[in-house]
């Protein structure tokens, strides 16, 4: 698979947002995209082989600990290894940045994330009761927290 690796700057929020769309029942808005530029955050997007943006991802860093705020693949590219690709270029920067511990969450219904996480690493340590609005939009779905020590 080849593949082109680009860190995010605020030019590319605009052709980020349809995949942030696209991979969540209640997506970030624009504005709160760009907050998570610079500073304490960090990320890349993805090109595939025909220079198309695939997927991105954002962490955060405090403490010497960070957080996968957010990661995105293209719905229709789901399942290709573009996810593990973002989350092991997660981890090289989580390494740069020297930190020792990361934490996520994800939809307790988010099987397939759930899977890749555990399979690098991750281990479940909470789980917030009615954490998200549900997909359908009745009723609230459960977050698992999980951590990965580094």
């Amino acid at each position: 698979m080849s593949l082109n690796i680009h860190p995010i700057n605020i030019a590319d929020v605009e052709s980020l947002m349809p995949i942030e769309t696209a991979c969540h029942s209640h997506p970030w808005s624009e504005k709160t995209f760009i907050s998570c530029i610079g500073g304490r955050y960090f990320g890349q997007y993805i090109k595939n082989h025909k220079a198309e943006v695939t997927g991105f991802y954002i962490g955060e860093h405090i403490a010497g600990e960070g957080t996968l705020m957010d990661i995105c693949v293209i719905p229709d590219e789901q399942g290709n290894g573009f996810g593990k690709t973002l989350l092991l270029e997660f981890f090289k920067q989580c390494h740069q940045l020297q930190l020792t511990k990361i934490h996520l969450e994800v939809r307790a219904k988010n099987i397939s994330a759930q899977m890749l996480y555990i399979n690098q690493g991750f281990t479940e340590t909470a789980r917030r009761t009615g954490y998200y609005p549900s997909a359908s939009g009745f009723g609230y779905e459960d977050a698992i927290v999980m951590i990965k020590k580094l």
